[in-house]
């Protein structure tokens, strides 16, 4: 405690000169949560328009039922209900399918924190093989564990905006369900990929942290440093793979919502790397086959350790910091701003101390 104390006199007595830098030249990016209202909308792909190979481009049912979606998606406003949903037949059939083939996979497929929250989203949230879950509830539960919320978006976001949705414990989803006609096939996320995929492991708080670091790390950076950070997300959020046990369990959604890949990654036969940001950021993306390569983390903290690490290599004149009480970032760019933060931890230390001393005394020492 002492060491940490002397540690940032000498910081303070470090930062005496003082500058503003010029952020004229930044991307922009939001600084607090209600911005996602200017990005949330900005859709890449899909939406209720559909490319001619997709499964439900011939099905102009299919293709009104996703233009209600996405009118659904467009007009939300941070703050505001997530619009429950009647979802027809076909579509709870569909869910039902995945929902029953993957949870085959998943005592022997999935890693631990997947499995430990699984039972609690039944309980909390309707996860059943006859119910697609009301976003709302699952934000209200993730609200409650982590931190995390959910904001219903029409399609893809550049990774620019999807990244920036991490930043402020956000994570975009869609309430679409994929085309009847292959349930087990999807060229997008749909909701049976958001909520089988992802939501389970963002109600681990070691997780949900090293989503948002990797969002914080995108604020303000360039167009460069934006697309080795979603593709390192890729690599891990979406298709990671940690060692528990001894035995290789999958912790990315793209492979905890996907019966044949899930089967191929841990079958003997898929390259597999251990996890370093500066290689995985090289590699290639596929969207429409299994992936070449996947990359083993032994955990979610070693994972986040690397990735801070890479964080700093990326060239940004500021950096930027959580405020959890009013879901804000502060950008740490000048002395005043700085002192601010040095102040706050002086004030956290103090209660650390202050504990340790009580704790001390009680017990004689």
């Amino acid at each position: 405690f002492s060491v940490l104390h002397i540690n940032i006199k000498r910081l303070l007595i470090t930062i005496r000169l003082s500058f503003c830098l010029d952020l004229s030249d930044v991307p922009w990016f939001p600084k607090k949560i209600s911005d996602l209202d200017k990005c949330a909308n900005r859709v890449l792909m899909y939406g209720s328009d559909l490319d001619a190979d997709h499964p439900g481009f011939k099905d102009n049912v299919y293709r009104k039922r996703r233009k209600y979606f996405a009118d659904l998606a467009m007009t939300y406003k941070h703050g505001e209900p997530i619009p429950r949903v009647e979802f027809m037949t076909e579509e709870v059939q569909t869910w039902g399918v995945v929902f029953r083939e993957l949870n085959k996979l998943y005592p022997t497929h999935a890693c631990r924190e997947y499995l430990q929250n699984i039972p609690l989203l039944s309980q909390h949230c309707g996860y059943r093989e006859d119910n697609i879950p009301q976003l709302e509830d699952v934000s209200c539960f993730l609200k409650e564990r982590t931190g995390f919320s959910i904001r219903p978006v029409a399609g893809y976001l550049s990774p620019r905006d999807f990244l920036a949705g991490l930043a402020f414990r956000v994570f975009h989803c869609t309430q679409y369900v994929r085309h009847q006609s292959d349930p087990l096939y999807t060229p997008e996320p749909d909701t049976c990929h958001e909520l089988l995929g992802h939501v389970p492991l963002l109600a681990d708080p070691s997780f949900a942290q090293f989503s948002q670091e990797l969002g914080l790390a995108s604020l303000g950076a360039s167009d460069d440093s934006v697309q080795k950070l979603a593709t390192c997300y890729f690599f891990t959020v979406e298709f990671g793979l940690c060692k528990q046990e001894g035995r290789l369990r999958a912790y990315g959604a793209g492979l905890l919502s996907s019966i044949g890949e899930l089967k191929h990654a841990l079958s003997g036969n898929a390259n597999i790397l251990p996890f370093n940001p500066e290689v995985t950021c090289k590699q290639e993306c596929l969207i429409t086959t299994f992936q070449d390569v996947y990359f083993l983390s032994e955990s979610f903290e070693e994972a986040k350790g690397k990735m801070r690490e890479f964080a700093k290599t990326i060239k940004r004149p500021f950096t930027v910091r959580y405020n959890p009480y009013t879901q804000s970032v502060a950008v740490l760019k000048d002395m005043p701003s700085i002192s601010s933060v040095v102040e706050e931890l002086r004030h956290d230390l103090d209660i650390v101390g202050d504990a340790l001393q009580r704790l001390n005394k009680h017990m004689g020492i």
